[in-house]
């Protein structure tokens, strides 16, 4: 206690006493003070009823503090081979290139990160999402909901335990381990509210501090451990994202993403990704003179598929920022590696890319740049992977504004028949995006288009189901696509339209299709939230 208070009072404690204070808890090496830092996390994790998490939380920060202050980083090898606890580990190895491989339900992926749910909570509109992804959405100033749109009447998140439980059993099935909210980076969030008191935040500034000079000054092993520890510590809230920026490590992470050292490579990488969380650090990323062409670096040659993937996953998290979308476009190689990494990559790789991908699309330039890429062409071959699905329709929505790339993405009778599939079984976002890239086929491909979307078997029963089913912005582009049909004069387009008149006309007395003449175009309000808004 007297520690913290010292910490409390902006004036860390000297060598002696905390050398003390070590001994009597039985710390006498590095690797025994990081174990009592993991059992600390652990203890605020599992959130028992008589923990008091401000103390805990705050010894927590203290530790970590001392495991650099009293001992020695140079003898660096301990913290370097220490296992991560706390990072962002893949969880399952599945679905990935392999066709062997297999995709997690779609109910037990979170609709925003597309990631399998480690611990799925329930916000206030009923949607159910993994918290560190709704936790990070809220975060970062959002106040509607990303699945529904509504607005948010709180914040709680309460745990979803049945869904945790099905998820469960699911990887028990087949013989997947699913890790507990309690072991994983899920839980990072609540670790920084427990270090929030200003003790803590002074020890893990002090810390920070240390760990920078580390990355300036130390030999290249004491570098990868620094990177490390920076990986961890930008994991837990955003105040320690904004200091360690603020003391100078964005530069010099940057300069170990040409190392060839692959754990302080990869370190590095996935700390940038940690610290763009952060809104400000994006910008203090994209400043730093080479810094972009160093990311694309990593996930062009990275030492380890980890470190590619966390390469995408930053550009994933920079090009959120509307006026960083060209910059990314036109550093040499991004999207064509990122079209790679769709079309050749892990599971978590394919997510990353097609994020990253759909939010490039929505800049009004991005057409001609993903048509020399071949990254339509990665998109369209992605419509036929359900992981990616989606967001693939939703990218090529937004990119058919260019008349080659509606001609290349309706000329194969797979993807339209693909999209036709989608609008059937995807989630309510999903159906929305394949109508919107099916409405832009016919809008823009012209009578020939449009008589062969109407032929396709099944289209009547999903359009009337969309219309009278979908969401909002589903339902006026499905009118649209019927309204598009009957004029095409084919006798099955006719079919098609006298079927939906019912339904059609109902939907002209509700002003929905009046309303839907005067869509408007734009930009999406945010390219995480992945429907499609086009004309």
């Amino acid at each position: 206690m007297d520690a913290l208070r010292q910490f409390d009072l902006g004036q860390p404690p000297d060598h002696p006493s905390l050398q003390s204070l070590l001994a009597d808890m039985g710390i006498y090496t590095a690797a025994s003070c990081r174990a009592e830092i993991d059992y600390l996390e652990e203890q605020i994790l599992s959130q028992e009823e008589d923990t008091d998490l401000p103390l805990v939380g705050s010894v927590l920060a203290l530790l970590r503090y001392c495991l650099f202050a009293v001992f020695d980083p140079s003898n660096a090898k301990a913290l370097r081979d220490w296992p991560l606890s706390g990072n962002r580990q893949r969880l399952l190895s599945i679905g990935g290139g392999d066709d062997t491989s297999f995709s997690v339900p779609k109910e037990f992926s979170c609709p925003i990160s597309l990631d399998l749910m480690r611990d799925p909570v329930v916000a206030s509109t009923g949607q159910t999402y993994d918290r560190p992804s709704i936790i990070q959405w809220i975060e970062e100033g959002h106040s509607t909901c990303p699945n529904s749109g509504q607005t948010l009447a709180d914040h709680r998140l309460v745990p979803n335990r049945a869904l945790r439980s099905l998820i469960s059993q699911w990887c028990g099935v087949y013989g997947l381990q699913y890790d507990s909210p309690e072991s994983n980076e899920g839980m990072a969030e609540c670790v920084a509210a427990s270090c929030s008191s200003r003790a803590a935040m002074e020890a893990n500034k002090a810390t920070a501090r240390i760990l920078v000079r580390m990355l300036e000054d130390g030999s290249e092993n004491v570098k990868a451990v620094a990177a490390k520890e920076i990986r961890l510590l930008a994991k837990t809230g955003k105040q320690n994202r904004a200091f360690i920026a603020d003391l100078g490590a964005i530069p010099l992470l940057c300069r170990l993403l040409l190392s060839n050292d692959w754990m302080a490579q990869e370190n590095a990488v996935t700390a940038l990704l940690n610290l763009s969380i952060f809104e400000p650090n994006k910008g203090r990323i994209m400043e730093q003179e080479g810094c972009l062409r160093l990311i694309v670096g990593v996930l062009q040659n990275g030492w380890t598929t980890e470190a590619k993937e966390n390469a995408a996953a930053t550009l994933f998290s920079l090009s959120v920022v509307h006026n960083f979308k060209k910059l990314i476009m036109n550093e040499p190689g991004a999207v064509e590696e990122l079209a790679s990494m769709l079309t050749k990559g892990t599971s978590r790789g394919k997510k990353d890319a097609v994020m990253a991908l759909f939010n490039l699309s929505t800049h009004p330039e991005s057409s001609a740049r993903m048509l020399e890429s071949c990254a339509v062409v990665a998109l369209i071959q992605s419509l036929r992977n359900d992981t990616v699905s989606e967001e693939a329709a939703g990218a090529l929505a937004l990119l058919m504004k260019q008349p080659s790339i509606v001609h290349l993405v309706g000329s194969s009778e797979t993807v339209i028949t693909s999209l036709v599939g989608l609008m059937r079984r995807g989630t309510p976002k999903g159906k929305e995006n394949a109508v919107s890239a099916l409405y832009e086929i016919c809008r823009r491909g012209g009578s020939a288009l449009v008589q062969r979307v109407a032929k396709i078997p099944g289209l009547n029963t999903v359009i009337q189901t969309i219309t009278l089913n979908g969401t909002k912005r589903a339902k006026k582009k499905a009118s649209l696509i019927v309204k598009m049909c009957q004029r095409s004069q084919m006798p099955s387009a006719m079919a098609l339209g006298s079927t939906l008149t019912v339904v059609d006309r109902s939907l002209v007395g509700n002003n929905t299709l009046r309303r839907a003449a005067s869509f408007g175009s734009g930009e999406l309000s945010n390219p995480i939230s992945i429907s499609v808004q086009v004309p």
